[in-house]
């Protein structure tokens, strides 16, 4: 069993920063797959990024690349998400997740475990 718990999140305008952290729980922290999700009201939770247990492979989606970073730490049993250059439509619900699927899993059901989600908020 993992439990995550996201913090982080908050109002920023747009252009700006922030930086998510979700924190787990569990021994095997370290074997799984780790990724970011958003959910706007109305609309799918959406991939945002992935990270491979060891932290050596990446990937993102078109619409955060060059914008996102996710890291992890795995003596520390943390992920990172820094978020710059933040736009409107980024707005959402962020959710941390883990994977024992495969490197990048990149879709909701390739994840077995998810956290209650932190606010992003980006204001125009």
């Amino acid at each position: 069993q993992v439990q995550l718990v996201e913090s982080g999140g908050g109002l920023v305008q747009a252009g700006g920063s922030l930086r998510l952290s979700c924190a787990t729980s569990g021994r095997t922290f370290s074997s799984y797959a780790m990724g970011w999700f958003r959910q706007a009201p109305g609309k799918e939770r959406e991939f945002v990024c992935a990270i491979s247990w060891r932290g050596a492979s990446t990937y993102y989606a078109d619409s955060v690349k060059g914008r996102f970073t996710i890291s992890r730490d795995n003596a520390k049993n943390l992920v990172y998400l820094q978020m710059n250059s933040l736009k409107p439509e980024d707005t959402a619900l962020y959710y941390c997740a883990a994977s024992s699927f495969g490197i990048l899993p990149h879709t909701v059901p390739m994840y077995d475990y998810w956290g209650q989600g932190t606010q992003v908020t980006v204001s125009s």
